[in-house]
Parts: structure tokens; C-alpha cells; sequence
């Protein structure tokens, strides 16, 4: 077992002096107060997407993996993400995740014994029907 502090955002001590394994908070919120909403919003999809994929089975061993009812919570919540911060963080940005999604949006259709009727998929609340 180590003696040293563990560490937090950014590599930063996760103690403060004297309180050993107690994070200090003030330097954790500097360290997240420095990172750009955008760059936080697009880190979060694209962990909303990797889950999604790991689950519709779609990673290296996958059929072991594969949960469609949680990767539907999954892709629902990447749609509503990325429906809401389209316009602030702007097409550069969404572009990509939008592409994403619908891939995810379509790979949850072919992997679905019964595929959900147009515009009740995962996250079509958000997007509206997603058709090949």
C-alpha cells in the first residue's frame, strides 16, 4: 500500500496538507472551473457513446456485454444531451455527436429482436425518427 495522496482532476494531490485522504474541494473546483463547458459536455457524450456501444455489443467481445436495456437509458440520455447543448456549443462541435448518436440510434434498431416503431427508439423523442 502507497503513502502518497491520492489524486484527483488533473493529476492535482487529492489532500490537503495535514489532512491526509480528505480531498481539498477548493483545488478540485479550480481544477473543473478551468475546463471549458464545451469540452465537459463533449467528454460526457462520448463516454454516453462508448457505454452505448459496449452495451449494444458492439466492442471486442461484445456478445458478452450486450444489455439493449441499457443501452437504451444510454442513447436516450446521449440524445437529450446533445439535442439540448447543440446550439451552445455549436455545429463543429454537434456535428460529430449527432453522427454518433444516429449510428448508435441505428445499431440499437438492427441489434433489437423487435425493432420499435418509427420515432419511439431510443432518444427519437429527442431527434425525431431515425431511418437508415
Amino acid at each position: 500500500m502507497s503513502d502518497s495522496a491520492p489524486t484527483g482532476p488533473a493529476g492535482s494531490a487529492g489532500g490537503s496538507p495535514g489532512t491526509s485522504g480528505t480531498p481539498d474541494f477548493d483545488s478540485m473546483t479550480r481544477d473543473i472551473a478551468d475546463v471549458p463547458a464545451v469540452e465537459v459536455i463533449t467528454t460526457v457524450a462520448v463516454h454516453l457513446m462508448s457505454s452505448a456501444a459496449v452495451n449494444l455489443g458492439l466492442s471486442e467481445g461484445g456478445e458478452e456485454h450486450r444489455d439493449l436495456d441499457e443501452a437504451r437509458k444510454l442513447i436516450h440520455a446521449l440524445a437529450g444531451l446533445v439535442s439540448a447543448s447543440a446550439t451552445e456549443i455549436g455545429s463543429y462541435h454537434a456535428a460529430p455527436l449527432r453522427d454518433g448518436l444516429k449510428s448508435l440510434q441505428l445499431a440499437f434498431r438492427e441489434a433489437s429482436a423487435v425493432p420499435d416503431e418509427p420515432g419511439q427508439g431510443p432518444g427519437e423523442k429527442f431527434t425525431g425518427p431515425v431511418i437508415g
